[in-house]
């Protein structure tokens, strides 16, 4: 019987778990191939693709991100291959079988839940070894009825096969994201979240997880992330796989772990401070909200004192970036409420902080209490909600617009010092700057075109000059500061059009020969020859002091900044007068 487990994946880097894990558990008796897509990728592509496999049965993994296209190849692979089984699984079609079922007729059988027992056991059935009441965990059209068959006992995960070891894969490891799991479930009962639907947590092998993951490292493996969805909630294993992980990874390698942050002892993060490699681990924190009615009709627990403990001090560790998470549209969080949430986290600097918007996901509890909460929401994936009763969709609109330029100015890191001194000096809150820039950007028409780099500096200025209290040459200095501070070589073009005059730029090059210290000490120490000084060095108009300066608080001096670029190395800066 031929078998093939496809999906479609966001991006061509990630890869599926879900089919490996199918796959192995398939095996011996059934071998399927495995066959990754794209979402960008032509439905037709698809189709001829799995139509050359001529597979008797297809199985598709399912997810908000996906469904949609995919719901679109399979009418497509009915049409070609009219005797083809379609089975889809994932947690998108986990819940409201009958709606699947009724409306896409394509689809023959629809697996809930875990699918390692029941994909197998419905393989046997296809292949005529069983009959179909003997499948657990299936749903399927009989007669204009509608099955569902139990689900099968929960599996022991410390039994299943590795999902990692098929040759297929052993050419694309080091070029793509590899996902592990080292136990499935949530202990927490968030509303919004479909994690909360399944009671407790259960572990895999931990010795089969530290061999997955030195093969993995082996066949090159650049980027790890692991999935489950509270890494840190057992204390002694999460320090356990933290020791394996400082003591046997390789050079370059990335660790990317969800963790819940309030819960995180002083004594584990001092651990990481103190032993881990800067750059090895990667944080993702689910904040969410800092409403506490929110969180309680949600059903969130969070101390958010002892989360911003945990933030603050990995953060002065310095070896750990974290990316943290917020969710606009939960119940009775309002316009107002949300930029209080946004204020309250961003005031933590994380690495990263990304704004997401609610969806009310099928199975959740939030979406059969939508009506209670007053939700509109489009009604199909990914489900995003338009309003609620203390939201209008003007107000998601708004900070969709905050999301935008969030995205492009605090968390591409592209200009650390003019935005701290932005949200600082200048606008009332760090919302407030984001939120007016982005609409603005909007209003512009910019997210409807490209850009380069040197364009989102112009266009900042561009919006900063329509304002009556910003000091346009100490934000301009601090721009140009922020863009030489990533060059190790001369900018060919700069964005910015004040230039010093040749005769005066002329006049700074003769006193700097004859006096090196003039651009401090250290410049002197370097011994630059006439000949790479003017190849390799810059001199600019600008309104601060280098000297003494503190991130978020310039002092205003008029003068000159002298930047000496070196290859593989931040550039050396000197202000002078």
């Amino acid at each position: 019987m031929n078998i093939v487990l496809a999906t479609l994946n966001a991006k061509y880097i990630h890869t599926n778990l879900a089919i490996r894990y199918l796959k192995a558990s398939a095996l011996p008796e059934f071998d399927a191939q495995l066959a990754e897509y794209t979402i960008k990728d032509p439905a037709f592509n698809i189709v001829s693709d799995i139509f050359q496999k001529q597979p008797d049965v297809v199985g598709f993994s399912c997810y908000i991100w996906n469904i949609q296209e995919t719901i679109h190849v399979i009418q497509m692979l009915k049409t070609v291959l009219p005797k083809v089984k379609i089975v889809l699984g994932g947690p998108e079609v986990s819940y409201d079988v009958h709606d699947w079922l009724r409306k896409h007729r394509e689809i023959d059988y629809i697996i809930m839940g875990e699918g390692e027992v029941s994909f197998k056991e419905l393989l046997r059935h296809v292949n005529g070894e069983i009959s179909i009441e003997d499948v657990p965990g299936v749903c399927y059209l009989e007669d204009e009825k509608v099955k569902v068959h139990v689900q099968p006992p929960k599996i022991d995960l410390r039994e299943l096969a590795s999902p990692f070891r098929f040759d297929e894969d052993l050419p694309h490891i080091s070029k793509r994201i590899q996902y592990i799991e080292t136990s499935r479930g949530c202990p927490f009962s968030c509303q919004f979240c479909l994690s909360s639907i399944e009671v407790g947590v259960r572990y895999f092998n931990r010795e089969k997880i530290k061999e997955d993951i030195r093969f993995l490292m082996d066949k090159g493996a650049r980027t790890i992330k692991f999935v489950d969805r509270t890494f840190n909630i057992s204390r002694s294993y999460a320090m356990e796989m933290f020791q394996f992980l400082i003591d046997e990874h390789k050079p370059g390698v990335v660790f990317q772990f969800e963790i819940t942050a309030d819960i995180m002892r002083p004594e584990v993060i001092q651990f990481l401070n103190d032993n881990a490699p800067k750059g090895l681990f990667r944080f993702e924190i689910g904040v969410q909200s800092t409403n506490d009615l929110t969180n309680e009709l949600v059903k969130r627990r969070q101390n958010f004192e002892k989360l911003k403990r945990t933030v603050t001090m990995v953060k002065d560790g310095g070896k750990i970036d974290q990316h943290l998470d917020l969710i606009a549209g939960l119940p009775e969080e309002d316009y107002a409420s949300f930029r209080d949430t946004f204020n309250d986290v961003f005031k933590m600097r994380p690495e990263e902080l990304q704004l997401g918007f609610l969806k009310l996901l099928r199975g959740t509890g939030l979406r059969l209490e939508a009506e209670k909460f007053g939700y509109t929401y489009v009604d199909v994936a990914p489900y995003e909600i338009f309003s609620n009763n203390v939201l209008t969709f003007n107000d998601i609109v708004r900070i969709k617009h905050a999301e935008d330029v969030l995205e492009k100015y605090w968390n591409a890191h592209r200009m650390d010092n003019t935005i701290e001194y932005l949200v600082r000096e200048v606008f009332d809150t760090p919302f407030d700057f984001f939120q007016n820039f982005g609409t603005y950007w909007e209003n512009k028409g910019w997210s409807r075109i490209g850009h380069q780099l040197e364009d989102l500096f112009r266009r900042l200025i561009e919006f900063l000059e329509t304002l009556s209290n910003v000091d346009i040459d100490v934000v301009t200095s601090l721009m140009k500061y922020d863009y030489l501070l990533v060059q190790q070589f001369q900018p060919r073009k700069l964005w910015w059009n004040d230039r010093v005059e040749e005769k005066s730029l002329k006049g700074l090059y003769h006193r700097i020969k004859a006096n090196p210290t003039l651009v401090g000490e250290q410049f002197e120490a370097m011994q630059i020859n006439e000949r790479e000084l003017f190849k390799h060095s810059l001199i600019i108009p600008f309104h601060i002091e280098l000297a003494g300066y503190e991130l978020g608080h310039p002092v205003k001096q008029q003068g000159y900044l002298f930047t000496y670029f070196r290859n593989g190395q931040q550039p050396y800066f000197y202000t002078f007068n």
